[in-house]
């Protein structure tokens, strides 16, 4: 069995690294490129940059900053945020990107994830699905333009649907635990996971060693955060080993 990943997301708004909670009160952290060269020396698995205001402001991705971390970095590097279509996907790629992830244009156009997988290959698309509980009906629906729009999709059948179309991997994110740090939310993570077969990489709501190890074990391929890192709760390379000593295969 392929290891666990550990990844570090550099959430980008005006060029800086941010962080907010449930997808809003969004503060300043620090310089994108800095910030991946540390996690990298750290221990860290993969980087995902996103950009988090570009599907809302309807423009194009920073294009300069992808090729700028890029450089520096030798790690797996997935971006997002904004891109709608093929050729926006194949110039991230060619600007460094390692994956793309794509969201509310996917949702647009869900033929773009067929067209996009047949171009640069499906191990290079990545959806991103942010979802939200619905209090009345108690499902997970799938939120559009950074977590500001609901759509009519139910989360578990929109990404089935992600995977036939082409998508190699699914990052999960739950706006409900966003920025909490109380763990991620496992009912969603779970229906996600035992509805489809390509990996499954959970975000939002990482504090605690044991959140790693949660997710882990309802068959997260990956899991990504943020706040513990950029606050210095854990470096990824302490998480790791304590996740090694709780029986998770990660590298170290």
């Amino acid at each position: 069995m392929s290891p666990k990943r550990i990844i570090a997301a550099l959430d980008i708004k005006d060029r800086k690294v941010s962080k907010g909670v449930k997808f809003d009160n969004v503060k300043e952290i620090g310089d994108p490129v800095e910030l991946a060269k540390k996690y990298e020396k750290e221990g860290i698995d993969e980087i995902v940059l996103l950009d988090i205001t570009a599907s809302n402001e309807k423009r194009k991705i920073i294009k300069d900053l992808v090729e700028k971390v890029s450089k520096e970095i030798s790690v797996p590097f997935t971006v997002g945020g904004g891109l709608a279509t093929v050729k926006d996907i194949v110039e991230i790629t060619e600007s460094g990107a390692d994956k793309v992830f794509i969201n509310t244009a996917a949702v647009e156009n869900p033929n773009l994830i067929r067209e996009a997988s047949q171009i640069v290959g499906s191990s290079k698309i990545v959806i991103a699905i942010d979802a939200k509980k619905d209090s009345t009906s108690n499902k997970y629906f799938v939120y559009t333009n950074g977590g500001k729009k609901k759509t009519g999709l139910e989360a578990k059948e929109w990404a089935k649907r992600c995977e036939n179309l082409g998508a190699g991997e699914l990052l999960v994110t739950s706006i409900d635990t966003d920025g909490i740090r109380k763990g991620y939310d496992l009912e969603l993570i779970k229906s996600i996971v035992d509805n489809v077969k390509i990996p499954v990489v959970a975000s939002g709501g990482a504090g605690s060693v044991k959140d790693f190890y949660d997710v882990f074990q309802i068959g997260a391929d990956g899991a990504l955060a943020a706040s513990i890192f950029h606050f210095g709760v854990y470096t990824p390379l302490t998480l790791k080993k304590q996740l090694k000593e709780m029986g998770i295969n990660v590298r170290i």
